[in-house]
C-alpha cells in the first residue's frame, strides 16, 4: 500500500504543514479569535475596561495562544498576524478606542502577545534550569562553567 502525501495535517489543534512553518495556524487561530471578536460586538454595544478583559481573557485569548510553544513563531508575519487580533480587540473598550495600541495595552494591564510568549519562554527555561520541571536539562541547555550554580550547590 502507498502512503498518500500531504501539505498540512491537523492534530490536537494544531495545524502542522509540510515546510513545517507556523503560518497557516496563526492564521487560522486569528480567523477564529476575530469570529469571537464579531460575536462579542454583535452582543455588547458598549464595553469597560473591566468586562472587555473578562471576556477578552476568556474567549478571546486562548484561540490565539491554543499551543503556542508548539508552533512558536519568528516569522514578523505570523506575529503580526496575531498582534492584529489584539490591537483590534483593544479597540472595543469605548474609552480607549482613541489611543494607540500601546497606551491602550498599559491602561487595561495587558502586554503585547509577543512579550507574553518571550516571559513564558523564560518562566519555562527557568523551571527546567531549576529541575522544577522533571527533565534533563541537558537535552535543552549545555550550560559554560562561570562559577555560577543554579542547581544552589557549591562549584568551589
Amino acid at each position: 500500500m502507498k502512503i498518500k502525501e500531504t501539505t498540512m495535517e491537523k492534530d490536537l489543534g494544531i495545524y502542522i504543514t509540510s515546510d513545517l512553518k507556523p503560518s497557516t495556524q496563526c492564521v487560522r487561530a486569528a480567523r477564529k479569535a476575530r469570529s469571537v471578536l464579531a460575536m462579542v460586538r454583535r452582543n455588547f454595544k458598549r464595553l469597560d475596561a473591566e468586562d472587555f478583559l473578562l471576556i477578552y481573557k476568556i474567549y478571546v485569548r486562548p484561540h490565539i495562544e491554543y499551543c503556542i510553544q508548539a508552533w512558536s513563531l519568528h516569522l514578523v508575519k505570523d506575529i503580526q498576524v496575531l498582534e492584529s487580533v489584539q490591537r483590534t480587540a483593544t479597540r472595543m473598550v469605548s474609552t480607549l478606542k482613541k489611543l494607540p495600541y500601546e497606551s491602550r495595552l498599559h491602561r487595561l494591564g495587558l502586554t503585547t502577545l509577543e512579550r507574553r510568549r518571550i516571559r513564558g519562554d523564560l518562566i519555562e527555561t527557568f523551571k527546567i534550569l531549576t529541575d522544577i520541571e522533571k527533565v534533563d536539562m541537558e537535552q535543552f541547555f549545555e550550560l559554560s562553567d562561570t562559577g555560577y550554580n543554579l542547581r544552589g550547590h557549591n562549584n568551589s
